[in-house]
């Protein structure tokens, strides 16, 4: 890939390859799609993001499961769980993520969804006016997550931070899906007060492989700081909607083994 424009129609033929509902099955992103309630799709979205590592099959029917114990009704199970409810959800695991954790996510959720209409709200807490990208957002998520009184100190492993110089990964993929908007039918752009061209990409090792074969990223180490380079470089092929080449690079990295 000799120049910007050459580089910039091959990635948009790959956008336009995998960015469409055939994408969705095989997808951790197919769990949020079987909801149609606003705030079902945000609670199912959030926790197929964050159960996202290890086999893509292994996520997606692990989350099946998690749905199944809300009696596919997440948002309802949230806001009044019951005591039998509470029980039942307790025998859920997904490698590290064990009942401590999942108990308090669903306290977590049922404190916001009692004090606010979308989980939207919880992001944009730490949001500041003329932010360019999501990394405030990120850092007042963290906070607020974790400011219910006893917080377990091992959860805090399973919600990224920049300021732990994380790539955030799991959790950019959730905002991706919340926030971007087109009519491709893959991302659910549900989400206004976040902006497209503030996103940060995904990236992970496979995809971090790829934008370096591309000299989209220098920096050795697959961090926060790599994924901001990495966003930089994508905003010069597209600053209003940078992260849609996420669709390219997971595809390049994961599905082609670029």
């Amino acid at each position: 890939m000799n120049t910007t424009a050459t580089l910039k129609a091959f990635l948009d033929r790959k956008v336009e390859e995998y960015n469409r509902p055939a994408f969705i099955e095989s997808d951790p992103v197919c769990i949020p799609h079987a909801f149609s309630k606003q705030q079902d799709i945000e609670i199912a979205g959030f926790f197929a993001a964050i159960l996202a590592w290890g086999n893509r099959t292994t996520i997606i029917n692990k989350s099946r499961e998690l749905m199944r114990l809300m009696d596919n009704a997440p948002h309802e199970f949230c806001l009044s769980p019951s005591a039998s409810g509470l029980k039942k959800l307790a025998t859920f695991k997904h490698r590290t993520f064990n009942a401590t954790d999942i108990l308090y996510f669903v306290e977590f959720l049922h404190h916001h969804y009692n004090i606010s209409d979308s989980l939207e709200t919880a992001f944009t807490k730490g949001m500041l006016k003329g932010d360019e990208d999501t990394g405030n957002a990120l850092r007042g998520f963290y906070s607020y997550f974790f400011s219910l009184e006893e917080a377990p100190k091992r959860t805090h492993k399973h919600i990224a931070t920049p300021d732990r110089k994380s790539t955030c990964k799991r959790l950019n993929m959730f905002l991706r899906w919340m926030v971007r908007r087109d009519k491709k039918g893959v991302d659910f752009g549900i989400w206004k007060k976040i902006s497209p061209a503030q996103l940060i990409c995904p990236i992970d090792v496979h995809v971090a492989r790829v934008a370096k074969r591309f000299n989209l990223v220098s920096r050795h180490q697959t961090d926060w700081l790599a994924a901001l380079e990495l966003t930089e470089h994508l905003k010069s092929l597209c600053p209003e909607d940078p992260v849609k080449y996420d669709f390219a690079l997971f595809g390049l990295g994961v599905i082609e083994k670029f």
